[in-house]
This record gives structure tokens, sequence and C-alpha cells, in this order.
């Protein structure tokens, strides 16, 4: 109830269509002089070349079975009598007959010249004599312009179409109780007239908001669109409402199996695509904002709105509802992205990460995988400010033994790692984080965190990295000990450790600077670990990955810094050399 309010709400701030009319792609005019003869038949091109075809604001009915025309605009089979199956003559006559009749009322209730002209035409028309144009297609549209006017773009058809589709022209029959949304008693919808277009696993056409087609979706014995009753009018409103917000870039954002739509109640200028392209100056305006606003925010009530919907079985269900208001949804964003800052894997400052992103690195192949109640869960989390729930961190850490942790290469030095384990990565620090405490250190290494978990992931990382300096081998620790590294240190840690030895005395001879690296910063870790643990529960296990994360990055940025450095050296000693 709360969401159609909403809706419906949001619909007054819309310039929308008249009743019963939506946009539509048409290919052809046609064209009529003022008596109703055919001039020509105009094809029409539009502003997308693959789409061909102009489109118009035009009368539109409810998908359905039976024989229903549309106003003076439909396919040839109903506008011409053609049909495009010869199987389906029969029908198509019917069809024909019926759009002419529909065409006849309207010029006798409206009196319109240019509907009249239209009514003669189609009272001259023979099929056999003129046929289709060359170059039309089976699914082309067409719609009528005698003249200059098109005759559906007329207030008093558009009036006729309105009453005609409400049923108000001579019918009494359908349902009728009280509309659910303007309170009023009358004649409530069976079938919601205008469905939610854009919504993922639905057909082009669209689907219901709600539509009890199935005995196991009614309630208390109401089947249809009837266990929300509405009537037409407040329907349309809050589904073109829908669909206006369903087709804007800055309102809505799709994710997975979820097609989300954000709104305020009245104008605002948040831009909610920074959920979804969260650049990092306006990351940080975000937050700079956030802080600055605090004390007027109080002052600030406009409500704050976001839905996300699903296909099921060919309606449309509701997965999520959030209602809040526009400083506090500001407020929790900017914790949101502060939660996010981590190095890269080279430890460099890390970008933010999209919400698709985050919900994706959980999973092998996201768009066969994911589950709708990750990101829905994230949203919640990043706009409500609530807390992270475990499941979550352990989706991150069982996907992390999964992938062993192996970060993806940047394209270009310096760029942030846009791979899957660095948005892992990135959703494990916010979590833990979030438990920890918001003044934590967390987002690069942090030499005096004396958590034995935190410091066997340090550990690990430079084991790893003694194998890597005195071989050159493509199996590395990671590949064989991670999973179990990660869950039971004790275990392995004495042997990975007495293995190191072979290696450090190999780099001792080779490469003595790095030697010395590497046995000062074992020295450093070990030093603070008494004992291995046994096991390692899930933060635990989250906070090792984070650790090995951490060390990896800073013993890049290290490298990256030496190898600079040196290369500074030697210039200078060489501008030096040519003096």
């Amino acid at each position: 109830m709360m969401l159609l309010q909403a809706l419906s709400e949001y619909a007054n701030r819309l310039d929308l269509p008249p009743e019963m009319y939506t946009k539509t792609r048409v290919q052809w005019f046609i064209d009529l002089d003022e008596r109703g003869r055919l001039v020509q038949f105009t094809p029409l091109e539009g502003d997308d070349p693959k789409r061909p075809g102009r489109v118009f604001l035009a009368p539109f009915v409810g998908s359905t079975s039976n024989i229903n025309p549309k106003l003076l605009v439909g396919s040839a089979e109903y506008v011409l009598g053609i049909p495009r199956d010869a199987a389906k003559a029969e029908r198509v006559v019917q069809c024909h007959r019926e759009f002419c009749a529909l065409a006849r009322r309207c010029a006798q209730q409206t009196f319109e010249r240019s509907v009249e002209a239209v009514v003669h035409f189609l009272d001259q028309w023979d099929s056999k004599v003129t046929g289709l144009p060359e170059g039309f297609a089976p699914g082309d549209i067409l719609m009528f312009r005698v003249g200059k006017t098109v005759p559906t773009e007329l207030k008093s058809v558009q009036v006729f179409w309105a009453e005609e589709s409400r049923g108000d022209a001579g019918k009494d029959d359908g349902p009728k109780t009280q509309c659910i949304l303007c309170g009023k008693y009358g004649k409530v919808e069976e079938r919601l007239p205008i469905p939610l277009k854009r919504i993922p696993g639905t057909l082009p056409k669209g689907a219901p908001l709600f539509s009890a087609n199935e005995k196991a979706f009614e309630s208390y014995g109401l089947h249809a669109s009837l266990t929300a009753p509405t009537c037409r009018l407040c329907g349309e409103r809050f589904a073109n409402a829908a669909n206006d917000l369903l087709a804007g870039n800055t309102t809505s954002i799709w994710i997975g199996s979820l097609a989300y739509i954000f709104w305020t109640r009245e104008e605002s200028d948040f831009d909610f695509r920074i959920l979804s392209e969260p650049d990092p100056e306006r990351v940080r305006t975000l937050i700079e904002s956030a802080w600055k606003g605090r004390e007027t925010a109080e002052l600030d009530d406009n409500a704050f709105y976001a839905t996300a919907f699903a296909a099921n079985r060919g309606r449309v269900v509701v997965r999520d509802w959030i209602e809040t208001t526009v400083p506090a949804a500001k407020k929790n964003l900017a914790r949101w992205f502060q939660l996010q800052g981590l190095v890269d894997a080279y430890g460099e400052p890390g970008d933010p990460v999209s919400l698709y992103t985050l919900a994706a690195s959980l999973y092998r192949n996201a768009n066969t995988e994911m589950v709708a109640r990750v990101p829905a869960t994230l949203l919640r989390v990043a706009l409500h400010g609530t807390a992270f729930p475990e499941w979550l961190l352990y989706q991150a850490v069982k996907r992390n033994r999964a992938d062993q942790l192996h970060p993806r290469r940047p394209k270009a030095p310096g760029k942030t790692d846009e791979g899957k384990v660095y948005a892992r990565m990135v959703l494990i620090k916010m979590i833990l984080q979030s438990y920890a405490g918001e003044e934590t250190n967390m987002e690069e290494l942090d030499l005096t965190n004396r958590d034995p978990a935190y410091l066997c992931g340090r550990l690990f990382a430079e084991l790893e990295q003694v194998q890597r300096e005195a071989v050159s081998s493509k199996a590395t620790l990671v590949d064989r000990y991670f999973g179990t590294a990660s869950s039971a240190p004790a275990t392995v840690f004495g042997t990975l450790l007495r293995g190191a030895q072979a290696h450090l005395a190999k780099l001792r001879k080779t490469r003595e600077g790095a030697y010395h690296g590497i046995e000062k910063r074992l020295e450093e870790i070990t030093a603070h670990l008494s004992e291995f643990p046994k096991t390692l529960a899930l933060k635990q296990q989250a906070l090792f990955s984070l650790g090995y994360y951490h060390q990896r990055a800073a013993d890049r940025a290290a490298a990256t810094a030496h190898s600079e450095n040196k290369k500074h050296q030697e210039q200078e000693i060489n501008d030096e050399g040519g003096l």
C-alpha cells in the first residue's frame, strides 16, 4: 500500500499521457485527405536506426488473447484486415470488423471530421485492390493522419477512448469495490491496464505489478489484480510512474534479476547513480556534504523511497521496499563508501566499488548464480545503515577459499585492481570494520594489529613471497594451502616455516638484499605469535584474508617504490656523469 501511494504521489510530478494512452512506436502513417481518400502510406523514421518507426502517444489496450482493437492505431490485421498467417484469416476478419466498429462509435460520439474521414476510408477499403506498401514488415504498426491532423491527438478522441476503455460507454459489468488508493467506491480492474516494463525476466510487452494468476497467489478468494483492488485511473497512475522511473538512467539500476527504482517525495538533486557508477569525486563530495550537513539534516524531512522489482511466473513481484529521508540516505551512503576505503592490490588508494560489483564478487559466475537477496541486502545496508548479516561474510570467505584469493593485475600500473578479489576484499573489510568500529584502521597494512588471525594472514603472504623470490614456479603456497592455513593455521604453518628455510638459504646466496628484507618482516610478524591458532572462526578467517591482502599490497608498493628510487638514483648518476 505504501509503495503504491508513493508512486501515485510521484505521478503528480509527471506529464502523464491521456488515460489509456502509452508510448507506441509507429512505422506507417495512412495519409488521407479530408474526404477519406487514400493519399499514400508514409513510412516513419525515428532517432533509432535499429528500431524503425517514430514514437507517439497512442491508444493502448491491456494484454489479452481476446479480440480487442485499439482506437485508430494497430497492426495490419486490425487496421486493414490483412492476415500475417492465412490460417488465421477468419479471425482477422473479425479483428478488422471490431476495429471499424470502434472507429465508427468514435465518429458518432465526437463528430470529429478527421475521424469521419477514417471511417469513410475503412468503409471503402479493399485489401485485394490496394494491398500493403512495399517494405511493410509483418509486425509494423499503422496510424491515421488526415491532412495535418492526427485524430488520436484530439482531446475529444482521447476522452472518448478513456470512457470506451473504462467501460463507461453503455457497459456496467465488472467487479466494484473501494479503490485502495483514492478510496472511491466503483469499478476496479481485474487486470491492471498498464504493465511494468524493463523488469529482468519479463517479456518486452511487460507484466502487471501484481496479479494472482494462479490459485497459490490468490488471497481471500480474490483473483487477478483484485488482491489489491484499484480503479483504472489509479492503476494507470502508479504504473506510469513506475515505468517513468524504470526508464530513467538516474532513477533505476539493474542488479542481477532485480530492477531497482529510486525517487523522493519532493524534487531533489540527489543523484542515485552513485550506487551503480560510484565516481571517486562524487563519492568524496557526498561524504563531505554528509558531514557538513549534519546540523541541517533534521530540518529536511523529504522522503526517500526505493523498491526492488523481480519477475515471477509472468508477473512482477516486489522484493524489497525501503523508506527513509533524503538526509538519512545521504548520511548512510556516505558511511557506506567510507567503509569501502581499502588499498588496491598494489598499495594504491582504491576506487569505490559499485553495488553490483560487490554482489558479483561472491560468485564464480554472477550472471547465472546470483540470488536476489544478496544485492537486496547490500542496498538495504547502504541506504538504511543497518548491520551486515553474517551470512554475507560467510559467502565472501567461502569464495576466497575457492579462488585462493588471487587478485587480477590492473591493466596499467597505478590503476585500481577492478577484479573480483579487490571487490570481495572491499566487502570483507566493510563488514569487519562495521563490526569493529569505524575508527579502526583497516584500509591498509596495520603494523599494530596483534590479532593472531591477522598476523597469520600476513605471515602466509611473506612465506609465499619467499617462494616467489627463490624459485620461479607458477604453483604457489596459496594454491595448495590457503584453505587450510586460513581455517586451521596450527596444522600447516610449522610445515610451511620449515619448508621456507631452504628458500631463504637460496635467497641469501642469490639476492641478499631481498633476503634481509623478508627475514626482517618474518621476524617482526612471528615475534607477536606465541602459538598458531588451532582453528579460526568465521570472522577470524576473514581477518586472515585481510592480513594476507594487506601484506601483499604493502610488499608490492615497497617493491615499486624501491624500483623507482633505484631508477632515480641511476638517472642522477648519469646526469652527473654527463656534466
